[in-house]
C-alpha cells in the first residue's frame, strides 16, 4: 500500500504502464524505490488513474517462474483511490493493527 503520483501513462501491447513517484509507503511488504512503473493489465484505464493525480494504491509484486520478470501489478479490480490526508489517516491506522 503507497501513495502515489501519476507522472506518465503508456499502453504497451495488451497493458497499461504508469510511471508513478512513490511519495509514501504504508505496507513494506517489497521494497519500492522513488519512482516506480505500475503495471494494469489492460487497456481500458480501469482502474482511471490520470496523469498528475495522487492516489492510495495497494498493488502486490508479480514474479513470473523463470524470474524474468518482476514488477508491480495493480489489477484491474485494485485498490485505487484519490488520495486525501483523511484516506492516508485511515490507512496508516489500519497499517498499525494489521
Amino acid at each position: 500500500v503507497f501513495h502515489g503520483r501519476i507522472l506518465a501513462r503508456r499502453v504497451v501491447g495488451q497493458e497499461t504502464r504508469y510511471e508513478v513517484e512513490v511519495k509514501a509507503r504504508y505496507r513494506h511488504r517489497f521494497p519500492l524505490v522513488s519512482r516506480e512503473y505500475l503495471w494494469v493489465p489492460n487497456t481500458c484505464g480501469c482502474p482511471a488513474l490520470s496523469e498528475g493525480g495522487e492516489y492510495l494504491l495497494m498493488a502486490r509484486r508479480h514474479v513470473n517462474h523463470e524470474h524474468t520478470l518482476n514488477r508491480i501489478l495493480l489489477q484491474d479490480d485494485g485498490y485505487a483511490r484519490p488520495w486525501t490526508p483523511r484516506e492516508a489517516r485511515l490507512v496508516r491506522e489500519a497499517a498499525r493493527h494489521c
